[in-house]
């Protein structure tokens, strides 16, 4: 049976195309990647206006991502460090909960030690739940679920869907209701791969620090007319 709802309840959102907005402007890829995190700021307060939305996920950093220059990958931890910092009271203070999906070998301690911060300080609020997926990889994650199932020497018979839902990064969080995906790339890239088995996707060509509070509501617009059968008819 078909199902409708009006607001999905977690939405992902693969945030792509800073480095095409900066060389569009004849500006840097750090200035690029500077105006996406001012994004995620401005879709986070319309997010809590909204108030029916209660997870989103944001893909800050792949597993992959890795293999971009140095320069560009220091200037991206210290944008995040810096916005962590500077965003954290302000988030709490609004009872959102900050959480990071991801690992954290190879990243700068400070870096570590901010997102922890951040985390700690938001873990007992009861607002929306804000997820950074930074260092991230889909099959990473799936991976290290087997390696602590395995790990635990849990028997075979116990092992189901569920189960394996609770050892993922985001055993806490529902799956994905709404995955969107700017500056017309059409794949999901290594994304919350288990998260995403059912979500309804919605793809558009703004490049990210463009996609606005109005591009926002077109993604939301686009999920309420959809009827979500889940395998049924």
């Amino acid at each position: 049976m078909a199902e409708t709802t009006p607001f999905p309840n977690h939405i992902a959102i693969i945030m792509d195309g800073n480095g095409r907005w900066a060389t569009r402007r004849g500006l840097s890829r750090l200035e690029g990647h500077l105006a996406g995190f001012n994004t995620i700021h401005d879709i986070v307060r319309h997010l809590g206006e909204i108030s029916k939305i209660k997870y989103a996920t944001f893909y800050a950093f792949s597993t992959e991502n890795w293999n971009r220059p140095e320069a560009e990958v220091k200037g991206i931890f210290n944008i995040l460090s810096e916005s962590i910092s500077s965003e954290a009271l302000e988030l709490h203070e609004n009872n959102v909960r900050i959480r990071w999906l991801g690992r954290a070998e190879r990243l700068p301690p400070k870096l570590v030690q901010d997102i922890r911060k951040a985390e700690d300080l938001t873990a007992d609020n009861s607002g929306m739940t804000i997820a950074l997926a930074f260092n991230y990889g889909g099959r990473q994650e799936l991976a290290d679920a087997m390696r602590r199932i395995a790990a635990e020497s849990i028997p075979l018979d116990r092992i189901d869907e569920k189960l394996i839902a609770n050892y993922l990064y985001t055993s806490d969080m529902p799956d994905v209701d709404l995955l969107i995906r700017t500056a017309d790339e059409l794949r999901i890239s290594n994304f919350l791969l288990w998260q995403t088995a059912y979500a309804e996707f919605y793809f558009t060509p703004v490049l990210w620090p463009d996609f606005n509070r109005a591009e926002l509501d077109k993604a939301l617009e686009s999920y309420r007319a959809r009827k979500r059968r889940f395998g049924g008819l």
